[in-house]
């Protein structure tokens, strides 16, 4: 199973940039994929996750600004991000695997990608 993503960069305050990642494993369609995020030092975080019927959970920190979304047909979850703040700075892992639930974190992860916000 691979998870490949694509995006991300250097941006500023303010701006946007969106994410995609596709997964190879047709399989994970039926359960939640999602978006974390982790800064040196501190924990990967929930950024926002995605059930394959639509519903959706996002850190408080990012409601309003941050979009999930996902083509089942493709296996490929989206992340668009606008507003974008300094704090938002990390190193952002697309997540997927058997049993992955809006709360509840798959096995396989993303490669990892920076975003880096600041003017």
């Amino acid at each position: 199973v691979q998870l490949v993503e694509s995006g991300g960069g250097l941006v500023q305050p303010g701006g946007s940039l969106s994410f995609s990642c596709a997964c190879s494993g047709s399989i994970f369609s039926i359960y939640a994929m999602g978006w974390y995020r982790q800064v040196p030092g501190k924990r990967r975080e929930l950024v926002a996750t995605i059930t394959s019927g639509g519903s959706t959970k996002y850190a408080d920190s990012v409601k309003g600004r941050f979009t999930i979304s996902r083509d089942n047909v493709k296996n490929t979850v989206y992340l668009q991000m606008n507003s974008l703040k300094p704090e938002d700075t990390a190193v952002y892992y697309c997540n997927a695997g058997r049993g992955a639930t809006l709360t509840t974190r798959g096995d396989y992860w993303g490669q990892g990608t920076q975003v880096t916000v600041s003017s």
